[in-house]
């Protein structure tokens, strides 16, 4: 109960429009199974599963860290995840001009993973520096420094550091380029606190202008080629010990940066969905009481596949609260200012009579057969998903052997679904070959992904306890060549000499296949697991949008009708017994006539509105997004693999130059 968030808080009085209270009131995902990457116990979570960083924790203490340090680790952790890879490390130690058996001493001190936490890489530079000293390069002696509070500065030269280069793409996205503008400064107003940023935007047509002939898309033209994108990253905590919390910085390329904590993204959704209730809105990811560092990494992605979902929604990207959100410095007192409306869409927008025919007249039974659907799409998305993190989890480790004791599981509250399927299969790190259930073509996918894993990581059942990383095996050939610089026989053997050449070739070799992995798997969390994740929240979405419906559409307009009856019969019999008064009553009787045929006459158009709403969010969003991303998700991974194998055979060819004339006498 405690990973879900907060019950939504009213932020402004009930819509009087006589529809009832909006189901926000409830948990926002009691109806969602949101349970990737979130665990499904209860927080405080149980006690973690014991980790190497565990013996490092208490070696810095409450020491005083050198800004150096801060200034080395945020050249090598770019997206601010608060860890970074061991040949990151390692290119930096190289910097210090210390020989190759110190820097690869010192890694091996640190960390026995493929990935370096930000204290472990403190505790590096601070043996570093001890080494670059003369003093003796122990964790014991770094404990002493810092409880002394004197960690010692290292001396690097970060200016030499090249940055890895490869043909592969970037991680994050590229395409930012924006045709129209959903949050314009002429287009809602100023900062000023205007009511044009508290209204929802109105329009005369349900779907804001764009073409709504049956043969169209409803989207412009290659739509795809203008998405919007949105950057969410981690400033860090602010507030004290039992208030304290994350704040996320929001980059647009339409202003400044601005920071955002989860409370605040909770309100922009709570708005949202009650403005839009019959519009696919992804859910938020959960809340958790004294969350580790993965589950704010995870729940950054989240928050930032939910803004870059609505920002790129052809009706709410439209909304003025979503423009003053990405680009008001102080969201919060903005909000104490500025009274924001919660009044339904259907209030501001009409449905025009060419929109209303469009809408065919099957339309229930088009829907029945995407909601029979959505449940097996959900769950084979999910496990598309988790497949795809195994695989890229264990591409970063290439062949780092990992004691079962500290290799984190997977539980099966990750990928069960108790309302879709009752008794799933497990899934364990043998089950890619072939993943049960109702036969689509996402099974495909997950099966192409599959035969990826097993072509380019080793299984479990090959890894042993002697294999290293690349970035460690390149450290350990560097210290190879330092040592045999010199031969027993003189300083004139060529054999010797042409042999230790070859062995640095292949350092250099490994290196730049390090450095190829590392860049690949970035590209592939960043970017191609994240859009498997986009794809897999947009049919929760329309799962949950089916189930706004349900519970909103439901009016009352039969039960007016027969008080409309009952009154006109009143006012018959008033106006037949012509008693004392009866003007008056008769009066009264015609006004509640007119009010409740008035009711009656808004609640038609609602309901002609909810279903050009859910003809437009079928056709126009589900349809388009699930099937053109989708194209462009597979074409990009097909191309960025294409381009990842060649610099590997590039790299690999270059190899096989540089060592042909090896000596062997």
């Amino acid at each position: 109960m405690f990973n879900a968030p907060r019950p939504a808080q009213r932020y402004a009085s009930a819509p009087v429009n006589g529809l009832g209270g909006s189901f926000v009131d409830e948990n926002p995902l009691a109806a969602s199974i949101y349970d990737d990457p979130w665990s499904a116990a209860p927080s405080p979570s149980p006690q973690p599963i014991p980790s190497v960083t565990s013996a490092l924790s208490s070696v810095l203490a409450e020491a005083t860290v050198p800004d150096s340090y801060y200034r080395a680790f945020a050249v090598v952790d770019t997206t601010n995840s608060g860890e970074t890879s061991v040949n990151a490390l390692s290119r930096v130690l190289s910097t210090s001009g210390l020989p190759a058996t110190t820097v690869e001493k010192i890694v091996n001190l640190v960390s026995s993973r493929p990935r370096v936490s930000k204290l472990e890489f403190f505790v590096a530079l601070a043996l570093l520096a001890l080494a670059q000293s003369g003093k003796d390069t122990s964790v014991e002696q770094v404990a002493a420094r810092a409880a002394e509070n004197s960690l010692p500065e290292p001396f690097l030269h970060l200016d030499t550091l090249q940055p890895s280069t490869s043909a592969l793409s970037s991680p994050y996205p590229t395409y930012r380029q924006a045709t129209l503008d959903p949050w314009s400064v002429s287009r809602f107003g100023s900062n000023g606190g205007g009511s044009d940023f508290a209204a929802p935007r109105s329009a005369t047509t349900i779907n804001g202008g764009a073409a709504s002939s049956l043969a169209g898309s409803g989207l412009p033209r290659e739509w795809w080629k203008t998405q919007e994108t949105v950057d969410v990253t981690i400033q860090g905590q602010q507030g004290f010990i039992l208030n304290r919390y994350t704040v996320y910085e929001i980059n647009t390329e339409h202003g400044a940066p601005v920071h955002r904590r989860y409370s605040e993204f909770a309100f922009l959704w709570d708005c949202l969905v009650r403005r839009y209730p019959f519009r696919l809105l992804p859910a938020l990811p959960p809340k958790r009481v004294q969350p580790d560092a993965a589950f704010i990494e995870q729940r950054r992605k989240g928050l930032a596949r939910f803004l870059n979902a609505v920002i790129n929604h052809p009706v709410i990207k439209e909304d003025g609260l979503l423009a003053t959100f990405l680009s008001e410095p102080s969201f919060e007192n903005w909000r104490k200012h500025t009274a924001v409306s919660l009044e339904e869409e259907s209030v501001s927008k009409h449905v025009d009579r060419i929109e209303e025919i469009t809408v065919p007249s099957d339309l229930e039974d088009k829907l029945a057969f995407v909601r029979g659907k959505i449940g097996p799409l959900i769950e084979q998305w999910q496990r598309i998903c988790v497949l795809a993190e195994r695989i890229i989890k264990r591409r970063d480790s290439a062949a780092v052997r990992i004691p079962p004791s500290l290799r984190r599981t997977y539980l099966r509250a990750h990928f069960t679904f108790p309302f879709l399927s009752p008794h799933p299969p497990p899934l364990d790190d043998h089950d890619h070959d072939h993943i049960p259930g109702p036969a689509s073509s996402t099974t495909s996918l997950a099966a192409s992904l599959s035969t990826l894993s097993s072509r380019t990581v080793p299984s479990d059942d090959l890894e042993s306890d002697d294999q290293a990383d690349l970035a460690r095996l390149t450290n350990a050939l560097r210290a190879v060549v330092e040592v045999n610089e010199r031969c027993w026989r003189g300083d004139e053997c060529e054999l010797c000499d042409g042999v230790r050449q070859g062995i640095a070739h292949v350092a250099s070799h490994t290196q730049r296949q390090s450095d190829l992995l590392e860049q690949r798997t970035n590209s592939l969390l960043y970017s191609t697991l994240e859009a498997l994740k986009s794809q897999r929240d947009l049919y929760i979405a329309m799962r949950d949008l089916f189930i706004r419906r349900d519970r909103l559409s439901v009016d009352n307009v039969d039960r007016l009708k027969k008080r409309v009856d009952s009154n006109s019969m009143k006012l018959e019999g008033i106006k037949a017994a012509l008693k004392d008064g009866w003007q008056d009553d008769a009066d009264r009787i015609i006004g509640l006539i007119e009010k409740d045929q008035a009711t009656i006459a808004t609640l038609l158009n609602r309901r002609v509105f909810i279903r050009a709403s859910m003809w437009h969010e079928l056709r126009v969003v589900l349809h388009n997004k699930e099937n053109a991303l989708l194209s462009k998700l597979v074409q990009n991974l097909a191309h960025d693999e294409q381009a990842f194998v060649s610099s590997v055979l590039a790299d690999w060819v270059s190899l096989g130059n540089a060592v042909e004339e090896m000596p062997y006498e």
